[in-house]
């Protein structure tokens, strides 16, 4: 199991006790709520689906990035924050959980 891994493996055990379940999207491991994603794990780094403020920081992180899975489609709420930024990714799945958990059906 990679570092990356592991970080990705304590947030999804942690979110668990919030509704969080662990799921497949683009081909990578996912965390949904109410069956929407939320969070995933993308090579060296965890992709959030996020809003507002919380948008705006994950994207001022240093290496960050919209998700782009397709070349020329990037998904604008989605946010790449990188390996070096994993302290911050509890905090931001926390977030995306919470923002994705408000949405409607």
């Amino acid at each position: 199991m990679t570092n990356t891994e592991a970080h990705y493996n304590e947030i999804a055990s942690q979110l668990a006790e919030e509704g969080a379940v662990p799921s497949q999207m683009f081909g990578m491991p996912t965390l949904k709520i109410k069956g929407k994603a939320f969070a995933g794990l993308t090579g060296e780094a965890m992709v959030f689906k996020l809003t507002g403020e919380a948008h705006s920081r994950a994207l001022a992180t240093k290496g960050a990035k919209l998700f782009e899975p397709m070349a020329g489609r990037p998904m604008k709420e989605w946010v790449v924050v990188p390996l070096t930024s994993a302290n911050l990714w509890p905090s931001i799945a926390k977030e995306a959980l919470d923002y994705v958990a408000r949405l409607r059906k």
